[in-house]
């Protein structure tokens, strides 16, 4: 038996839709409960805009048959002709309903996306905009194959449920771009966790992690000769060689220092995954300088845009958290083991090497790295043995004995 009455999905969506956790989640129960009151919805669709680096927006795409389908637009779609003349971006511009009633011979077939919908068998189309509380306009669109299309009275019942749907989207839509900015700014660990309420000066926990610190050589100079945009495309381009190469492998970018680089990939709290999670750096550190080589070389013949960055690679502790002063905070990692590493890449330049690795990090990668010294290191007081790449030293270097595998 139908539940002819909408006032229960009104209640349910001014509820916050709580049996739902995730935006398509609440989509399709929507849509679930709409045909459970006789509203014969054959394709929904939710079009959000987000605030993200890499996504324009999102869609969420309704079907009876396969659920709801959720897709990411890049910026180029904002700026296509296909979205620029589709009814959603008339409706999120204009803020006014927009209805094509299909079943209709005189019906205007004024869009791609209208006379695509009619191929299909469509009788009835309607686009509506959301509003979220802050202005800002977003969009759905309900569509049938019903004989004749939605009545009137059905219209009346899918408008009563506008403004609540917006405000369900709209908390799941501030949830999901908080965890976006986060993620950009402090990573996805230091984001989770200040979601989670760690957000007080001095909130921190000790973990062990592999260290990745890198600098480009000779920045000051190339500061000095480039342009400011030159050099923040070039800054751009640079990075965009190391961090996919650290996200892929576990790790997570917790600072940019100008030309600098902090990362970590942290271990597990027993530690048995240490060999495992450092190879893993190791591998991203190849394939950051394999990338640098890549993107740069062409340019090498012309000094001003000579790339070259030293990399060090360290096993230790650190304190991992909030540090700063009032409420301007950083979520970062300190401690003797990032000194450390900040020390062995300033090596890289002098030993002419793009990759360095303390004693502790090469042992757990025993095959890959040879001796390269033992250096005496600013604030340690006890020189440290300094590890290279064997296939970046030179051959009679390379002839060496390589570091025997921890028992």
């Amino acid at each position: 038996m139908l539940i002819r009455d909408t006032k229960t999905i009104v209640d349910w969506l001014v509820d916050g839709a709580r049996s739902t956790v995730r935006t398509q989640d609440a989509l399709g129960e929507l849509c679930d409960r709409l045909l459970g009151c006789g509203i014969p919805i054959w394709r929904v669709g939710l079009f959000v805009l987000t605030l993200d680096p890499l996504v324009m927006g999102q869609r969420f795409l309704w079907k009876p048959d396969t659920g709801v389908d959720v897709t990411s637009a890049p910026f180029e779609a904002f700026l296509s002709e296909e979205f620029r003349e589709s009814p959603v971006r008339r409706v999120i511009e204009t803020g006014v309903v927009l209805r094509r009633r299909l079943a209709d011979k005189d019906c205007a077939l004024d869009f791609a996306t209208v006379r695509e919908l009619r191929d299909e068998g469509a009788t009835d189309y309607l686009a509506v905009p959301l509003f979220f509380a802050d202005g800002v306009v977003h969009g759905a669109t309900f569509a049938t194959q019903h004989p004749g299309g939605f009545t009137e009275s059905q219209i009346a019942d899918l408008e009563s449920v506008f403004a609540p749907l917006s405000r369900v989207v709209e908390n799941r839509t501030l949830r999901r771009t908080a965890t976006t900015l986060l993620d950009t700014y402090v990573g996805n660990q230091g984001g989770s966790r200040i979601l989670a309420g760690q957000i007080r000066r001095g909130d921190a926990e000790t973990i062990d992690a592999a260290i990745w610190l890198s600098d480009m050589r000779g920045f000051t100079a190339l500061a000095d000769r480039l342009k400011p945009q030159a050099l923040f495309d070039l800054l751009n381009r640079y990075f965009d060689c190391q961090v996919p190469s650290i996200h892929r492998r576990g790790g997570e970018v917790l600072k940019f220092m100008g030309d600098g680089l902090l990362a970590i990939f942290p271990i597990a709290p027993d530690g048995g995954n240490a060999r495992e999670v450092c190879n893993a750096a190791l591998a991203a550190a190849r394939e950051a300088r394999a990338a640098v080589t890549s993107s740069f070389g062409a340019l090498q013949q012309h000094e001003l845009h000579v790339v070259r960055f030293g990399l060090a690679l360290h096993l230790g502790q650190v304190l991992h958290g909030n540090i700063g002063s009032g409420n301007r905070l950083d979520f970062t990692c300190i401690g003797p083991a990032v000194n450390l590493a900040a020390r062995i890449e300033k090596l890289t330049g002098k030993l002419q090497r793009t990759i360095l690795a303390s004693d502790e990090f090469a042992r757990q990668c025993a095959s890959d790295f040879v001796p390269a010294g033992e250096f005496d290191l600013a604030g340690f007081a006890t020189a440290r043995s300094v590890f290279g790449l064997a296939d970046e030293l030179e051959p009679s270097q390379q002839q060496s004995s390589t570091m025997s595998a921890p028992a």
